[in-house]
C-alpha cells in the first residue's frame, strides 16, 4: 500500500493542487533550514525555497519515482540555494541570525548533561559558534555535503545524488568538512 506521501505525490502529478500544498507543508520548513545553512542568508534561502517549490510543481510530471520524494525535492532546493548564491544576489552572511544561534544552542545542549551549569553553556555556546565560524569558511560543495549528511541525515547515495557527484566526491567532501571542524575544535577539548 502506498504512503500518504505517495498518494499525495501521485495526486499532485496529476495537477491536484490541494495535495501539492500539503507536500509543500510537509516539507517547507526542512527546506528552509537547508537553505538557509547552505546560504547562510534567510532572504536568499526564502528566495531558493520559492524557486526550489515553484520548479518542483513545474516538473513534477517529470518525477519518477527513482529516488524518493524528499531526495528528489531536496536536490531541488539545493541547486536552488547554490544558483541563488552564484547569482551573487548578496554577499554570503558573516553573522546567523539569532534564530539559528538559539537551534544551534539547543541541540548542543540537548546532547550535553542533563544538568548544564553555566560552564557547560558557556562552553556550548563556544562550540556553537565555532561550528558556525568554520561552516561558514568551508567551500560551499563541502558545506552542503556536510550539512546534508550530519543535519539532513541523508545517505552517502542521496548527497551524490542530490550534489550530481559520484559516491566517492561525496565521501571527500565530507571528510574535508569533518576534518576541517575536527581541527577548529580540536582547542576546546
Amino acid at each position: 500500500m502506498a504512503s500518504d506521501e505517495e498518494r499525495r505525490v501521485d495526486q499532485a502529478r496529476r495537477g491536484d493542487r490541494n495535495a501539492f500544498r500539503l507536500l509543500v507543508e510537509e516539507h517547507a520548513r526542512t527546506l528552509f533550514a537547508l537553505c538557509a545553512r547552505i546560504t547562510r542568508d534567510a532572504a536568499l534561502a526564502e528566495d531558493a525555497v520559492q524557486e526550489a517549490l515553484f520548479n518542483a510543481w513545474r516538473h513534477l510530471p517529470d518525477f519518477d519515482g527513482r529516488s524518493s520524494f524528499r531526495t528528489w525535492l531536496h536536490r531541488i532546493a539545493v541547486n536552488a540555494a547554490l544558483e541563488q548564491m552564484r547569482r551573487g544576489a548578496r554577499h554570503e552572511a558573516a553573522t546567523m541570525t539569532a534564530q539559528d544561534e538559539d537551534d544551534d544552542d539547543e541541540f548542543l545542549l540537548r546532547h550535553g548533561s542533563d544538568d548544564p551549569g553555566p560552564e557547560q553553556h558557556a562552553l556550548g555556546g563556544e562550540i556553537g559558534r565555532h561550528v558556525e565560524t568554520n561552516l561558514a569558511r568551508m567551500t560551499v560543495l563541502e558545506r552542503t555535503a556536510f550539512l546534508l549528511r550530519h543535519t539532513e541525515g541523508h545517505s552517502i547515495e542521496e548527497i551524490a545524488q542530490t550534489l550530481s557527484l559520484n559516491i566517492s566526491a561525496s565521501k571527500q567532501a565530507i571528510f574535508r568538512a569533518v576534518r576541517k571542524l575536527r581541527g577548529a575544535l580540536q582547542p576546546l577539548r
